[in-house]
């Protein structure tokens, strides 16, 4: 999952990009960049690290230009290695970078056909930047000197009939304009809006309506699925349909965890589907634990407080603060290797031992992924006082592998693989286990845009929108697994000391 953001405004965008990326940081801190354009030149500063760490004032002097694109990535294919970042650039037709959000199911074989039928290398790992080249290969296809918006939107058209996958794009085409547009699945979220100015309207795409909101744009509205949309430098907006058999199919994870709460994500409120979420775990346990004998429901902060504190409300039991959270340290969901993820839940959280003794506690957290987190936090409760831990999880059992843009790992060190609701309680340590249902989470969506008739539920019922094979699927859960990634984390680090001497 990565953040992208796009600007065409009528002076420098540099700060607007920056502060939009730190907006968008929870989508991705393993990297940040920004390219500008002036006059016909680039300028490009990306890198490793937190968007504050990546750039300082010199940079941001040299990021001159008033239209401009920017990514915050999180690695879910190819390395954590620092020429990984985005956006990625080529210098053929006209010069183009670009920021994806997603993941190609079929970069193999495009690596192939680009190499073979149009001539291209493909210098990195990154399903990212195939995406780019096909997007440039379909672009030198118009045979144009210097693109219209009709040519763009053909090149997408391409990009559409080739690519496979969940992808959100903003591509920057040096002089002429910035281009956003989603898969045909619509399975990532884009957003656009405008602002007014004294010198004209400007405009931006984003991955969230936070990002907008905190830049004091407008929001227009989400882009289709299959649909694209191209912004001028001179500020004129174009929009087209570029997708023969589109349907929206977003991703439902994205409400349960990645989205900040102040987001709506194709409509929907992702506030208000987190509170919808608290609701229904509290049916749940009323329905079939009626004799419950929970005192208090703590949330594991951040993401399952507000289903934490509708679920206390519902049950009329009290609702308290029980963890301390440190905020300088990263989400532990997408930190890079397990043994960091271990490491970093003592540091991120303590607990306050008053609220626990002697009490029957409810946890509640989004989701439970490796069980990892669940467990250690599990047995801070006990090493608090608890009585008794139980632990809610806002959303459904996670089963399954994520194959577009979510970097859950193999399907076997998942904790609910091949387990019971039961044994995974059993498994992170609590004494009862409550899972939210798929139907209640696929409602508390609906609820909010009627208009979304179906999700992408892979990682909760197997079930992938645009079609995976079992071959597919092993090669990834082999990629995924710990110890690859681990082997790979030693060669990146043999090649950024490489190239650092």
């Amino acid at each position: 999952m990565c953040g992208i953001l796009g600007i065409v405004g009528n002076s420098p965008v540099n700060q607007s990009l920056y502060d939009g990326l730190t907006v968008l940081q929870h989508r991705g801190q393993d990297a940040a960049g920004i390219v500008t354009c002036d006059d016909k030149q680039i300028f490009l500063r990306k890198d490793n690290g937190l968007v504050r760490d990546v750039f300082h004032l010199r940079h941001m002097q040299r990021l001159s230009g008033n239209m401009g694109i920017g990514h915050v990535r999180y690695p879910t294919a190819g390395s954590s290695s620092s020429a990984e970042a985005q956006p990625f650039y080529v210098n053929s037709p006209y010069g183009i970078a670009l920021g994806h959000n997603g993941n190609l199911t079929n970069s193999e074989a495009l690596k192939k056909e680009l190499f073979q039928q149009d001539r291209r290398h493909i210098n990195t790992t990154s399903d990212s930047e195939v995406l780019l080249n096909v997007l440039a290969q379909e672009l030198l296809k118009q045979d144009q000197l210097s693109p219209r918006p009709k040519d763009v939107f053909a090149a997408v058209s391409g990009v559409h009939r080739r690519c496979v996958g969940a992808y959100a794009v903003i591509a920057l085409i040096v002089g002429y304009g910035i281009l956003g547009f989603r898969d045909p699945h619509g399975i990532r979220s884009v957003v656009y809006g405008r602002r007014d100015t004294p010198e004209g309207a400007e405009y931006i795409i984003a991955s969230e309506t936070v990002a907008l909101d905190a830049l004091g744009y407008e929001v227009i509205g989400d882009l289709e699925p299959g649909e694209a949309i191209f912004i001028s430098e001179q500020g004129d907006i174009y929009r087209q349909q570029c997708a023969d058999n589109p349907q929206l199919n977003p991703c439902i994870f994205e409400y349960v965890y990645f989205a900040r709460p102040d987001s709506f994500i194709d409509q929907s409120s992702v506030h208000k589907v987190r509170m919808r979420m608290g609701v229904t775990l509290a049916e749940k346990v009323l329905r079939d634990w009626p004799g419950h004998d929970i005192d208090v429901i703590i949330s594991v902060p951040e993401s399952g407080r507000t289903a934490a504190m509708e679920m206390a409300m519902r049950l009329g039991v009290k609702y308290r603060e029980g963890f301390i959270k440190n905020r300088y340290i990263g989400r532990t969901f997408i930190m890079p290797g397990q043994q960091a993820r271990k490491k970093s839940v003592r540091q991120k959280l303590n607990a306050i031992d008053l609220e626990f003794q002697g009490k029957n506690v409810m946890l509640v957290d989004d989701s439970i992924v490796r069980g990892t987190t669940s467990r250690q936090i599990v047995q801070m409760a006990r090493d608090a006082g608890a009585n008794k831990v139980y632990f809610a999880s806002a959303a459904p059992p996670i089963r399954f592998q994520n194959v577009y843009g979510i970097d859950m790992p193999a399907a076997e060190e998942l904790i609910a693989y091949n387990r019971t609701e039961e044994e995974v309680g059993e498994a992170i340590g609590a004494d009862c286990i409550v899972y939210q249902s798929l139907e209640s989470l696929i409602s508390a969506v609906k609820r909010g845009n009627k208009g979304i008739e179906t999700f992408d539920c892979s990682v909760f019922d197997g079930k992938y929108v645009t079609g995976i094979s079992p071959d597919y699927l092993d090669e990834l859960g082999r990629q995924r697994c710990e110890s690859a990634k681990n082997k790979r984390k030693r060669q990146t680090v043999g090649v950024d000391l490489y190239n650092n001497t």
